[in-house]
């Protein structure tokens, strides 16, 4: 399994993942740092203790005769110390390393400057426990006048792992207590660090779908806020980008009704047989200009959204058409109810005229409501159905105006749904015909 399938996909839990890697090594160093200085004191007791030791046995050996010395060495050896006496010393030479010195110093000013020579040594590891720590001690001791020279020769061979002061049980306990600790108030941030992010990624889908009004709340840290601020921004120019390009199509389609009705009126002062043909092209240039105006003003900019029970809103629609409506449960959303009636009006305008017959259906779905138009009619191409919902695009091939209008009561119904937050998409029916399914989202309950 690859490391990038178990990292976490949210930004909260990545986040809380390396901040548990940071602490669980944060506590491991300190461990390791706590076992050092504990192994360190455990050492410098055990030379403390020592040094304790050999001071008190100088004068009990001295005091017993030269020959009963080696016995009373003996019996004063442990397990971890070997002590001699011997006509010379085990320390040949006088340490120069710190420890060592440091040793010798405390000794010889305990002993009254008695001859001493004191060295701490490391030896490597035997046996998997660790290297030992052996100190190594040679005191001169008094003897009577001309009798060779005697020397007290302590040997001690400290353990070889000393006690790290923490039991791992201990430990274990004390890095859940602070992970349970440190990770739920980070997690109670993280989330409120996190929510304008989410809070920014809805209003992205939502302006995907069409939706200017959308914002996000310039909250959280500087970051985020900056990061608001120009979603905001961004979506404020595009709006008013889109409100400048609908009022230039309304210009242009209303500017050009003047000189089309002019020519029509012209053309039917000529003969009849002559003047039909012109008159046919004119109606038709008449329908693609008030076509444009109708796409303009399709979004319905300045009606003002209002609590919408679409099941009453299509009983209108298909009582005023004819077509049938089969309602399983009524939905209620927050709209603009004419600018949606216009767009699915011209969904079943369009089933209408194709398919000689609309049945509409309303359905709750798991995000919203459902609304779909099927007819009966021959369907579409599916390599054209991606292009349907493009300005003057029509299903009808012959681009006759008898048949049909200029080709923008699609893009207008798409204006319109996605400007709500939804989605229309169309499919050929395996039955035969059209269906067309428009998703809108409900309105949030309180």
């Amino acid at each position: 399994m690859s490391l990038r399938r178990l990292t976490p996909d949210r930004l909260g839990a990545r986040l809380a993942l390396l901040l548990a890697a940071a602490l669980i090594a944060a506590n491991l160093v300190a461990l390791g740092l706590l076992a050092a200085q504990r192994a360190q004191q455990g050492r410098a007791a055990l030379v403390e203790r020592e040094a304790e030791r050999i001071v008190s046995l100088v004068p009990a050996i001295e005091a017993a005769a030269p020959a009963a010395r080696r016995a009373i060495a003996h019996d004063a050896s442990t397990r971890f110390s070997r002590v001699t006496v011997a006509p010379a010393p085990v320390v040949e030479t006088v340490p120069t390393a710190p420890r060592s010195a440091a040793l010798t110093r405390e000794l010889a000013a305990a002993l009254n400057g008695r001859p001493v020579r004191a060295a701490i040594r490391v030896r490597p590891d035997r046996g998997g426990d660790g290297p030992r720590e052996a100190i190594a001690v040679s005191i001169g001791l008094a003897v009577p006048a001309g009798d060779p020279a005697q020397w007290l020769n302590v040997v001690t061979r400290g353990p070889g792992r000393p006690p790290s002061g923490l039991d791992g049980g201990v430990f274990l306990v004390v890095l859940g207590l602070s992970l349970v600790s440190v990770l739920g108030a980070a997690l109670l941030y993280l989330r409120r660090l996190t929510r304008p992010l989410g809070a920014l990624a809805g209003a992205a889908r939502a302006a995907g779908r069409g939706d200017r009004a959308a914002r996000v709340p310039e909250r959280g840290p500087r970051e985020m806020r900056e990061a608001a601020a120009a979603f905001n921004d961004m979506q404020a120019r595009i709006a008013r980008f889109d409100a400048e390009r609908m009022r230039t199509l309304a210009a242009v389609g209303h500017d050009l009704r003047t000189p089309i009705t002019s020519l029509r009126i012209r053309a039917e002062m000529l003969d009849e047989e002559g003047a039909a043909p012109m008159i046919r092209t004119l109606d038709e240039m008449a329908v693609m200009a008030d076509g444009l105006v109708a796409y303009a003003s399709g979004a319905g900019d300045a009606e003002k959204p209002r609590c919408i029970d679409l099941a009453d809103l299509l009983a209108a629609l298909c009582e005023a058409r004819g077509a049938s409506l089969d309602v399983t449960e009524t939905v209620e959303m927050v709209g603009r109810p004419v600018a949606l009636g216009r767009a699915i009006g011209n969904l079943v305008d369009n089933a209408l005229r194709y398919g000689g017959m609309a049945r509409v259906r309303l359905a709750r779905g798991a995000d919203g409501a459902i609304v779909t138009v099927e007819d009966d009619g021959p369907g579409i191409p599916p390599e054209r159905l991606g292009a349907m919902f493009d300005p003057f695009v029509r299903g009808d091939a012959s681009r006759s105006m008898e048949t049909g209008g200029a080709g923008l009561g699609l893009s207008i119904a798409r204006s319109v749904v996605t400007a709500h937050g939804g989605e229309v998409t169309l499919e050929n029916r395996a039955e035969g015909g059209l269906r067309a399914t428009v998703r809108l989202p409900a309105a949030r309950e309180s």
